[in-house]
């Protein structure tokens, strides 16, 4: 309900609306019923323990990190930490029941990115990328559903699409919300059949020039590799060229209407069948029989999605996310049969990943990618940001611009390719604790009495009870929120 205060402050600022922007207008206005009411704000609890707690661990780890308030709400959901953090879990698996309104809204001016497919063409490429760019930080950062988000970014690299690519250029908006953001909690086999015969990945891997006119012909093997070798069986999943070959010529005849071509249905999906190879194919041991035309891509996916090996892979890469960059053996083993035995459901797969020992004892141990390093920033200070070009500069220096890995194999996970870009890490610390990234505001002073002091603020941005020699650097450095953004502690989830 409108409070009486809330109505007399609208109306006595409305006048100025027809003046300035929309993103200039106070919070009251953009949002008089309050939906901002899932932002941080007020006093706050931090850690006290030396140590990382499961909670703590769990915002850094299963989310972008804890913003002001984050660590104390979810502390707050039961006695037992262990327990609070199980009920952190199912709720952030349950996204859809989560109140979303201030990412929501965000996302919302970012009117290219919710356009029908056609309609995307009508954008310069270079504005298109900077809109997904700025919607991915900004959802990453103001969101609530921060599994959700984690998750995205997680399956945009197993399903990489280089932006640069041909019509990728617009094709990938699509992909994005269509493919990655539509399934990324969902169904395995879903998302991998929605991602098949998606647009961009049709442009990016060669699929709309899979063909066979003449019986000559050999098909173009590149999408039928890259299905194997990275987004199912793994490189060592037991396929061999055969079965490669037979895969391409399973997805012949699919095609894309591309710019260059037609305008009428560009971005349209189209099979061909007087372009398919309709005879009989061998795919690792099970016979697709000839005569199923278009019928035939379902009949692949159906052997691959769901393999052994695929279920071993895609266990494997969560638990390098979530766990550690080698993680046991026990828990690959475990995460690996709960996501065949449920059918590639990714959120009964999480929530065997999340219950294992594994899991919990993994604090502190994964070096932050530099997205992750930048949006765990912003949400510890509680800034507010644009997410426009001279904080997304940023990233591009780190080398970890969104959308724009040029390989299938997506952005690595492993910490080596990203320690050579940490100087970078530091002047962002300096930059954004001292308010020098335009669009980008922190009020650090504001912060440290909301936590109830400097030592309370250092714990909530590490995590944990901050030690002597860490506050002792903080006080003499003069710059104690830029030092503690760049220290070794919060490099790392």
């Amino acid at each position: 309900m409108l409070s009486r205060r809330k109505f007399l402050q609208v109306g006595g600022v409305a006048a100025a609306a027809a003046a300035i922007g929309c993103d200039q207008l106070p919070e009251v206005i953009r949002d008089p019923l309050g939906f901002d009411d899932d932002a941080p704000s007020g006093p706050f609890r931090a850690p006290v323990s030396g140590e990382i707690g499961m909670v703590s661990h769990a915002l850094s780890r299963l989310s972008f990190g804890g913003p002001p308030g984050e660590w104390q709400r979810v502390r707050a959901m039961h006695a037992v930490e262990e327990r609070a953090v199980e009920r952190y879990v199912a709720e952030q698996l349950d996204h859809e029941s989560l109140r979303d309104r201030r990412a929501q809204r965000m996302a919302r001016r970012l009117e290219s990115l919710a356009a029908p497919l056609g309609e995307m063409y009508e954008y310069k490429e270079d504005f298109l990328l900077g809109e997904m760019t700025r919607g991915a930080v900004l959802r990453a950062t103001y969101s609530t559903r921060q599994l959700y988000e984690v998750l995205v970014q997680f399956w945009t690299d197993h399903f990489n699409i280089d932006s640069s690519k041909g019509d990728c250029r617009w094709l990938k908006a699509a992909d994005d919300r269509d493919v990655i953001r539509a399934h990324a909690l969902g169904n395995f086999p879903e998302m991998l059949r929605a991602s098949a015969l998606s647009p961009a990945m049709l442009w990016y891997l060669d699929g709309r020039v899979n063909r066979r006119v003449g019986a000559d012909d050999k098909p173009n093997e590149n999408y039928a590799r890259e299905l194997m070798e990275l987004h199912t069986l793994g490189v060592d999943g037991g396929y061999s060229q055969h079965d490669v070959m037979d895969v391409a010529r399973a997805l012949t005849g699919w095609t894309v209407r591309s710019k260059d071509v037609s305008e009428l249905g560009i971005g349209r999906v189209e099979f061909h069948p007087e372009l398919h190879d309709d005879g009989e194919k061998l795919v690792l041991g099970h016979r697709i029989p000839a005569g199923l035309g278009e019928r035939d891509v379902d009949a692949v996916l159906d052997i691959v999605a769901l393999h052994p090996s695929t279920s071993r892979h895609i266990a494997t890469k969560l638990c390098r996310r979530f766990i550690a960059d080698e993680p046991p053996a026990a828990a690959v083993a475990a995460v690996a049969a709960a996501f065949e035995g449920s059918g590639g459901d990714i959120r009964s797969t999480l929530k065997t990943l999340t219950a294992t020992s594994a899991f919990a004892a993994a604090r502190g141990s994964k070096v932050k990618r530099p997205f992750e390093y930048v949006v765990s920033a912003l949400r510890a200070t509680n800034a507010e940001t644009d997410s426009g070009p001279a904080l997304t500069a940023y990233l591009s220096r780190m080398g970890h611009a969104p959308f724009q890995y040029p390989t299938p194999d997506g952005y690595p996970s492993a910490p080596q390719p990203w320690l050579g870009t940490m100087l970078w890490r530091w002047n962002f610390a300096a930059a954004l604790a001292s308010n020098r990234i335009n669009g980008t505001r922190v009020n650090a002073a504001a912060l440290a009495v909301a936590a109830g002091g400097e030592s309370a603020l250092a714990a909530h941005l590490l995590g944990r009870r901050a030690t002597d020699e860490e506050m002792r650097a903080y006080h003499e450095s003069g710059a104690g929120v830029a030092l503690l953004l760049a220290a070794p502690a919060f490099m790392r989830s």
